[in-house]
Formats: C-alpha cells, structure tokens, sequence
C-alpha cells in the first residue's frame, strides 16, 4: 500500500508535537522514522495509522483520505513498543484473534494462525500461553498477529526497545525478511540508529517535529545533508573553522582554530565563511606531519581501540584503532590525519553548534 502525507501536523494546546510533514511511502517500502526522544515520531506514526486525527493536513493510503478513519477500520496492523498480547489465551489464539473478527471459522483461523506462527519459526509454542515465553518469544508473536490480520501495511511503534541488546538483534532481521517476503508496507519507530540503519529502505530524521532528513541508510551515514543529521547519525568529530582556500577542483580548504590547515570535501563555501567540518572517527588516521594531540582516553569496542586525543587546537577528536594495532597510551602524542573525501562541510550556526545538534 502507497501512504502519503499531505502537511500533516498534531498540536496539543498550543504545542505542536508534529508540525507540517509530507512525505510519500512507497508500497513494500521499510520505512524508519527515527529521533531523539520527544521528537514526534511515535505522534506521527499513531496519526498514520488512526488512533491520532491530525489537527491538519491529510493522510492517504492508495489515493484514498482516511485522515478521519479510526485504526480498526483501517486495513493495518499495529505492533507496541510494550508487549501486548492477550495474557488468558494460548499463542495460536493470540494470533488467530484478528481472522476470527474478521468472521473466519475456527477452523480457518487456526490455519491463519498456524501459516503464521511458522513465519516467526513459533508453530511449537501454539499451545502455550504468553507468561511462559520470553519478551523476545512474545514479541514475535505480537508480529504474527498483526500479520495474520492480513493488513497490506504494519506499525511497529518501538517493538524492540524493552528486549535484550542479543535479541533485539536477531529479532529485527526476522522482522525484516518477513515483511519483505509478504510484500508489506513498513513503518518503524525507533531511537535506535543501528536498528534503523539495518532494516530500512529509507530513513526519516526527526527533530522537534520536523523532518530534519530523509534518505537511505548510506546516504544519511555517507552523505548526511545537515549538521545535525551528521551528529545524530553514527559518530563523528566537529571542528569548527573558516573557509581558507578553495581548490581547482573545488575542494575546500579550511583553517581550524589553531591556525593549521586541512583539506576537506567539495562545498559551495567561500573564502572566509565560517563552517564547520564533519570527520567520522574511522576517516581520521595517525600520520606524520598531521595535527598533533594528546592521547586523553582509550577504549575497547570489541573489533578495535576508540582513542580519543585532544589536539592543539582544543578540539576532542576519536578515531579508530583496529584490533592487534598497536595501542597508544595515555598522554602520548600523536599526528592526525583527516580523509578529506569524507570530511563534510557545513555552515557554522549562527546560534552556536551546540544548540544546533542538541536533541532537544
């Protein structure tokens, strides 16, 4: 099913929780909206599904304006950040609810029920009853029930938040590969940077109940098009600077803080303007003759050392050692490279970079 939002907007008092979103999602699209807490993306999510009516604006599923049609006489399933499962009734009635509502025999259900329990690889559990499965356990089946229902388009409204980090994991690659062998409409609530990076087709920033950004998960990680999105995506070192040169190619060159220059990527900044550049830890290299630091703070992450150096220029910068590398130690000096192919370049913010990138 195709969804599009038409200046959608929520207001609660004088308080705008979302305030003017168009957007168009495709049918078959896994779509992500994700966002600090208190961005609006669980309001915006309930305004397209049904249980929220916009305070403007229209929503419109295939063409059609079912801006004032309520969930259930919409054709969607909904999955809730908080388990919700029917605690007196076995698993295979769990799921076979929504067919049996829908006037389909007993007998017809439990085949739904069955059909789709094994989609979640859960048919040997049909006989038990919530409270003896685990949250991972329980929230597949909160899946297979809203797929049962055989809606053409599924909420998931923070289904993996109150799960363990290990299940989280498997459980979102299982949502994944289900909804896209039913061919259904996905749109996915999360806080979660990684969880949106790994199931999405497009992603949407949230901030202060406005898009920020939409894109792919490469081009929002790669190619962020705000400073803010660049912050809120992954992690990453600003510095602030000014223009300094820009080359025949049209690089940019800029001079930090401290007076040194560095190369960074293309920009349609001139000489002189303030901006600010955007290294990924794993773009910034030790190197001869780059910008010297101090080695403040290392830490483990499992497949390589985060160092993080305070440069000369009083700036904090984290990059990457791989594992087996030699570590360096605490308050010794290192030189600093930037890959200028990826050191991003943005607009300084007149109000200041922290209130900028601040996720409030």
């Amino acid at each position: 099913m195709k969804i599009k939002l038409d200046h959608v907007s929520m207001r609660f008092g004088g308080f705008y929780a979302v305030r003017d979103i168009s957007i168009s999602i495709s049918k078959g699209e896994y779509l992500t909206l994700l966002g600090p807490s208190g961005c609006g993306k669980t309001t915006l999510i309930k305004v397209i599904a049904g249980i929220l009516r916009p305070t403007e604006g229209r929503v419109l599923v295939d063409g059609e304006d079912v801006t004032g049609v309520p969930l259930e006489d919409r054709d969607t399933g909904y999955v809730f950040q908080n388990i919700a499962l029917f605690p007196h009734m076995t698993i295979s009635e769990n799921v076979g609810y929504s067919p049996r509502a829908r006037g389909l025999s007993k007998a017809a259900a439990g085949e739904t029920s069955a059909e789709h329990l094994e989609l979640v690889r859960m048919l040997d559990r049909a006989g038990m009853l919530p409270g003896e499965l685990s949250g991972g356990e329980q929230q597949k089946i909160a899946i297979a029930r809203a797929l049962a229902s055989g809606s053409g388009m599924l909420m998931l409204d923070e289904p993996l938040s109150a799960l363990d980090a290990r299940v989280r994991v498997e459980l979102r690659y299982d949502i994944r590969r289900l909804v896209k062998k039913l061919g259904i409409t996905v749109i996915h609530v999360t806080h979660d940077q990684e969880e949106a990076m790994a199931v999405s087709d497009r992603i949407i920033i949230m901030r202060a109940g406005r898009i920020a950004e939409v894109g792919t998960p490469l081009e929002v990680y790669r190619d962020p098009q705000t400073l803010f999105a660049a912050y809120f995506i992954g992690e990453t070192n600003l510095l602030e600077c000014t223009v300094a040169e820009k080359t025949k190619a049209g690089k940019t060159v800029v001079r930090l803080r401290g007076g040194q220059t560095v190369r960074a990527a293309k920009s349609p900044y001139a000489v002189g303007d303030a901006v600010v550049i955007s290294v990924r830890p794993e773009h910034v290299y030790p190197a001869k003759g780059g910008l010297e630091a101090e080695v403040t703070e290392t830490v483990f992450m499992g497949t390589y050392w985060r160092v993080r150096a305070l440069s000369e220029t009083r700036d904090y910068i984290d990059y990457n050692v791989p594992f087996g590398e030699k570590v360096p130690e605490i308050r010794e000096k290192v030189h600093l490279v930037f890959n200028k192919k990826a050191a991003k370049v943005f607009a300084r913010p007149e109000k200041g970079l922290e209130e900028a990138i601040g996720l409030e």
